[in-house]
């Protein structure tokens, strides 16, 4: 039958986690410590456990000497061949001490230094086991309550559910299960805090939910709650064919329902994230339908949403839930106004030209990247071979326009149905602006530089020194012109030479 230290050990092991090494040298250290106190050093003293723990001892190593000088450390010849035959000096014995030897204050010394370690060892395994598994999700049960704060059965440690973690929609029993996310870990106990009110909570809800989030196909660029309330999710995909949404909400909104339960009734917006930041704000008021999303100022992150007279209680939320929840999930200011609203606001030159797009109000447009809703890289295609105005965008052929690089013939319809739709155009006066009537005739000077030709390095088109970038490829060109009285001097001094 085992004693009583083998089942102390065997539960050290098994029941607090403890490695078998640990323990063994921690009741191994308290002995020896004893051991010095009794007899002023343990250098000499080693330490067994005989069997399967049943027992432990202390050893005492010791010189056999002819005259004895330290009784701890040394033997004489004759008390040690009494011990053992064949003895001679010189030899080392291992001589067994007897326990009554010590006496009550070593004991407990012995006593108090394992059950402290013990303690410190315990305590640290807990506190490596629960930080490794800081962030996720961990079950227990309802143990005991005080001033709204819930300790939680978790097994081999009891965690902390503080009130202002814990959802407002949500109620608890004794006894109850509960599902929460390890928030913090500290060394204290170690003490575990759990939450259901932190964004972390709903990522490894949805984490377990959709697999293509757990997978990382969709990412989860941010979210942000407002517990027992509202959610939302912005969410993106790293391939084209997965729609990010639509996987997150599942066939008929199987998962996100699954989520909401787990919440309480907690409302999720679901949303996809854009790089652009009016189109990410559009989406980051819904379920409100945004008709314009205007920057106003870039640098401060201030926007305006301009929304229909029915839509502005939807965008805004009850209590400014929605808009507030938005602002943190873009990292904008945003300002929700309705059309009326919009257009009593005193608004930068740019803003204005916006609402004229929207509004038709009689705003002058002359730039192309003054043009609503035009494709960003169309634009630059078109900067980039020197076409920034509208008016030098209709004077240019077709077949120029196309031998642009980036620049397609869809593109193009697009770009000219925008235009027709928000700048009056007046041909006689772009004609007349292209082509004077009467024009003067040119200089001297000017038919040379006119009759000059030159061929683009990249595509080898034929250019002129008045282009600024190829016609064909769009690349940028400069023109350098050598003083003629140093270039003939500098040939005469080679003629010389």
């Amino acid at each position: 039958m085992a004693s009583d230290l083998a089942e102390a050990i065997r539960q050290l092991i098994y029941e607090k986690g403890i490695s078998e090494d640990l323990v063994l040298k921690t009741i191994e250290d308290a002995l020896l410590a004893a051991y010095k106190k009794r007899y002023g050093t343990a250098e000499n003293a080693v330490v067994r456990f005989t069997g399967e723990y049943e027992g432990v001892e202390i050893l005492a190593k010791r010189t056999i000497v002819d005259e004895l000088d330290d009784p701890v450390l040394e033997i004489s010849l004759d008390e040690a061949k009494e011990m053992v035959d064949g003895a001679e000096l010189g030899d080392i014995l291992e001589i067994p001490i007897d326990p009554r030897e010590f006496d009550l204050q070593e004991v407990m010394l012995a006593k108090q230094t394992t059950r402290q370690s013990l303690r410190e060892i315990s305590r640290d395994t807990l506190y490596a086991e629960y930080k490794a598994k800081q962030g996720e999700i961990i079950i227990g049960y309802y143990q005991r309550e005080k001033g709204g704060n819930i300790f939680v059965d978790l097994g081999r440690v009891e965690g902390f559910f503080p009130k202002k973690f814990q959802s407002p929609r949500e109620t608890y029993q004794p006894g109850e299960r509960i599902k929460a996310l390890i928030a913090e870990v500290s060394k204290n106990g170690p003490q575990i805090v759990l939450s259901r009110t932190h964004p972390e909570f709903v990522q490894k809800i949805l984490e377990l939910e959709v697999p293509e989030v757990y997978d990382k196909t969709i990412e989860v660029f941010k979210i942000v709650r407002e517990p027992g309330y509202r959610t939302k999710i912005a969410v993106y995909s790293k391939r084209d064919d997965v729609d990010p949404v639509g996987a997150c909400v599942g066939l008929k909104g199987i998962r996100i329902q699954s989520i909401i339960r787990e919440l309480e009734g907690e409302k999720i917006d679901v949303l996809k994230y854009e790089i652009d930041p009016r189109r990410f704000i559009k989406n980051a008021l819904s379920p409100a339908d945004v008709r314009e999303v205007y920057i106003i100022d870039e640098a401060r992150h201030t926007a305006l949403a301009v929304v229909d007279e029915s839509q502005l209680s939807v965008a805004i939320g009850k209590q400014g839930l929605n808009v507030r929840l938005a602002n943190r999930l873009c990292d904008w200011s945003i300002d929700v106004k309705t059309e009326e609203q919009f257009r009593e606001l005193d608004l930068s030159s740019e803003a204005r030209r916006a609402a004229s797009s929207l509004f038709g109000d009689e705003e002058e447009i002359l730039r192309l990247d003054e043009l609503p809703g035009l494709d960003p890289g169309l634009v630059a295609a078109l900067a980039g071979a020197g076409i920034e105005m509208i008016e030098d965008f209709l004077s240019r052929p077709e077949d120029e326009l196309l031998a642009i690089d980036g620049v397609d013939p869809e593109g193009l319809s697009a770009l000219r149905a925008v235009i027709d739709e928000n700048v009056e155009v007046i041909e006689e006066e772009i004609e007349e602006s292209a082509v004077p009537a009467e024009a003067e005739p040119p200089s001297a000077e000017q038919e040379d530089v006119e009759q000059e030709t030159y061929e683009c390095p990249d595509c080898h088109a034929v250019i002129t020194p008045d282009m600024t970038h190829c016609p064909q490829c769009g690349v940028a060109l400069s023109f350098e012109y050598e003083d003629e009285d140093a270039e003939a001097e500098a040939e005469a001094e080679d003629q010389e030479s």
